[in-house]
């Protein structure tokens, strides 16, 4: 009998990679035959080497040009048809939208998975509107929505965008305990560690300027920026002010990592000053895991997973003076506080962020869809 197939579309491999490999084993490891449909990257061929079917795509997935976003959806219909899949799953906005509209008109069932709104939320005006009604079309029949944090479940359900029978709750991509296991710290001075994109609105240029505030006050505590820099991303960071800021020994940019565990290892607490709607954000998770305090902007997505005051602190979304001051507290604490704190995360995770849950939620999931529609 032939396996059942499951396409996962994404808007690029390093994604699928880095957050999913989990939960695509586990779909290998019950019987189901596993297609990846992303722009090609660097990170194609490891998927491929996994047993993935793989498909190219041309997706922009940050752009707003409808004719580009057309041509998305035409490829989409094509490779869907071709395909033919038992279901897809589909990750970030333009897989979501273009994604579901394509296997809506081909009778595909269809597992979606808000992973973050970014900024188009925040802002009032066309794009906006034009953004909630196409995912209000793309939606309307879509099998599960699986959202990360209780807001942006609530502002799809507040908006009529979807209805409450086609929602689902995830913590995020989960973590892996076991593999982010805490580890001894090497010696030296305190650290606060940034991982992610360098974007503006993930709070890269906040973190720079609240760790100037506080190397004029402590010069020998370290500030590290560990991610990828896109000088072709129009929201990416001020790259003279990275540069500036590296030069006069503020920060350290060591660039983007495949093992981020021996980063977070270095580390003595985790911030992320995002300023935009996060799912739940993996790196916060990940050194939670590893038993590190948090520091994170109050915004939704990166609150889930700071208990404030017990395993971190929260700061005001933009404002590098209170980030300051919560460095400075943290910094303040005892060692014994700080080893509190430090197990307050890894309890946090181990409890309501294991990627068991995840994988186990998926199979079930997939598993209901499939007898639903056999």
């Amino acid at each position: 009998m032939e396996k059942e197939h499951i396409v996962i579309s994404y808007n690029g491999c390093w994604y699928v990679w880095n957050t999913r490999r989990p939960l695509i084993q586990a779909l290998q490891n019950a019987g189901y035959r596993l297609s990846v449909v992303a722009p090609r990257d660097d990170y194609t061929e490891k998927l491929i080497e996994m047993g993935l079917g793989y498909r190219d795509i041309e997706l922009d997935a940050k752009g707003i040009n409808p004719l580009r976003d057309l041509k998305t959806l035409s490829q989409y219909k094509r490779i869907y048809r071709e395909l033919s899949p038992s279901i897809i799953l589909q990750y970030t906005i333009k897989p979501n939208i273009y994604g579901s509209i394509a296997a809506k008109g081909l009778g595909i069932p269809v597992v979606n998975n808000i992973t973050g709104l970014g900024t188009v939320f925040e802002r009032h005006g066309p794009l906006q509107a034009a953004v909630r009604m196409l995912y209000r079309y793309a939606f309307s029949r879509a099998d599960m929505i699986f959202f990360q944090n209780s807001d942006d479940r609530r502002l799809f359900l507040d908006g009529k965008l979807v209805r409450k029978h086609q929602t689902g709750r995830l913590p995020g991509s989960g973590v892996n305990p076991d593999y982010f296991a805490p580890r001894p710290r090497p010696e030296g001075p305190f650290c606060f560690l940034f991982v992610g994109r360098l974007l503006k609105a993930k709070g890269v240029e906040d973190f720079i300027a609240a760790a100037e505030k506080v190397k004029a006050r402590h010069p020998e505590v370290r500030f590290m920026l560990v991610g990828p820099y896109d000088s072709s991303d129009p929201w990416s960071a001020d790259k003279k002010l990275l540069n500036s800021a590296e030069e006069r020994g503020i920060i350290e940019v060591p660039g983007p990592t495949d093992e981020i565990r021996e980063a977070l290892a270095q580390a003595d607490c985790m911030v992320l000053p995002s300023r935009y709607r996060e799912g739940v954000p993996r790196s916060l998770l990940e050194a939670a895991s590893m038993g590190k305090p948090l520091i994170a902007a109050d915004s939704v997505g990166t609150r889930e997973p700071v208990m404030d005051g017990i395993n971190g602190f929260l700061c005001c979304p933009g404002d590098t003076v209170d980030l300051a001051d919560k460095m400075e507290k943290m910094l303040n604490l005892s060692d014994t506080e700080i080893e509190a704190m430090g197990k307050a995360s890894r309890k946090l995770v181990k409890e309501n962020f294991d990627e068991a849950i995840v994988i186990n939620t998926y199979l079930q999931t997939v598993d209901d869809i499939l007898k639903g529609r056999g």
